[in-house]
């Protein structure tokens, strides 16, 4: 929904009725990932997409219908690669799409998701898209991690069981910044079947950490700002770390590396979705960073430039100063795949490349040598 939320709150606002189909499930080889919506406006526009083409003409017809009969609809596409070409879903994947009526009167929380995303403020929505009883599908309510328990936006998915199962899951669901559908009994069993439940994940960007003011740091701030990260560069001389020398920069700290990355862990800004990325290949900088970065609980990926000779010289001053072994196991060291990158924009996005491998459990591997399912 994010990519779509200013045309969805300028309908919303206008007191205006719309249909928005989202994904919520996906196997196989489904372009688009949950979360991920498509609308249909008053007028016919439709903005969004939920399968990059594939299916959505079929959903903009569904959300016609079902703004007019105001009943939500789960939909599920999907084929054989065989015949996919028959319907449209060319990649052969499958996915299921919640299509609902979006108005001030059906969905009255729209405006405080938005204020929400606006601040940078984690918001779960857990919304009602299966279940025995047709009344409980659409209820949803609005979660988030700094409410006391028992708490929500007012709302319930229909009984306190329910909603005490659905917060304890949504939330953790929000901390990992991950949407996706959660199955329980009809009353919030855990292990029953009957209600399904998609939670939208409205986590804060994850984090970009490009440590070192080069030409090399604009090209992997400005990739990293394009991925969706919200970039910050630092180093330790402010001729270098200026704003204007990294305009896709979201900021820009003048600050010994190892200083600020250790404040920003003990303020609880690092979590398991922020990437480190140290370009500096200056022992004085780089071997006190790398042993705060190393050291730190969670993160999704450290890496560091240099040359092979550079990096095993970076290795021993790091054994020297007491890195396990273990613990630098966690570098990625020459940064990057191997990509024959040359230029700073070919070498961030061979960077790039890695931090995706990396997340989705890529190989690195050219498409066309290996085999089986394009998407894990």
């Amino acid at each position: 929904m994010r990519e779509v939320l200013p045309e969805l709150m300028a309908w919303w606002e206008a007191g205006e009725e719309v249909g928005v189909g989202t994904v919520v499930a996906t196997f196989r080889s489904a372009p688009r990932p949950p979360g991920a919506s498509m609308l249909v406006g008053p007028d016919g526009t439709a903005v969004g997409s939920v399968s990059g083409g594939c299916v959505e003409g079929a959903v903009y017809d569904l959300a016609q219908t079902v703004v007019e009969s105001g009943a939500p609809v789960l939909e599920r596409y999907g084929v054989s690669d065989d015949d996919a070409f028959a319907v449209g879903l060319t990649c052969g994947g499958i996915l299921d799409v919640y299509v609902e009526k979006v108005s001030r009167t059906t969905f009255p929380e729209l405006a405080e998701i938005a204020a929400d995303l606006e601040a940078g403020r984690p918001v779960a929505v857990a919304t009602v898209i299966e279940h025995p009883d047709p009344d409980r599908v659409g209820r949803r309510v609005l979660l988030r991690p700094d409410a006391p328990a028992g708490s929500s936006s007012g709302s319930s998915l229909g009984s306190p069981r329910a909603d005490d199962a659905v917060r304890d899951d949504a939330l953790g669901l929000l901390a990992a910044g991950t949407s996706g559908v959660l199955t329980y009994g009809p009353d919030g069993e855990r292990r029953g079947e009957g209600m399904r439940v998609f939670v939208w994940a409205f986590a804060p960007k994850p984090r970009m950490l490009v440590f070192g003011a080069i030409d090399f740091a604009a090209a992997v701030a400005r990739v990293g700002a394009f991925l969706g990260y919200h970039v910050t560069v630092c180093d330790a001389r402010p001729v270098f770390a200026t704003a204007t020398r990294f305009p896709h920069a979201d900021e820009v700290v003048v600050d010994w590396p190892h200083r600020y990355l250790r404040a920003e862990q003990q303020a609880g800004r690092i979590d398991g979705r922020t990437v480190v990325t140290v370009l500096t290949h200056d022992p004085k900088f780089d071997v006190p960073l790398l042993e705060v970065a190393l050291r730190l609980p969670a993160v999704a990926y450290i890496g560091a430039m240099g040359s092979r000779r550079t990096h095993d010289d970076r290795l021993e001053r790091l054994r020297e100063a007491g890195v396990t072994e273990a613990e630098l196991a966690r570098l990625r060291s020459p940064i990057g795949l191997d990509l024959g990158a040359r230029t700073p924009e070919e070498t961030a996005v061979s960077i790039a490349a890695e931090i995706i491998a990396g997340r989705w459990g890529g190989s690195g591997e050219p498409l066309a040598r290996t085999e089986g399912r394009i998407h894990r």
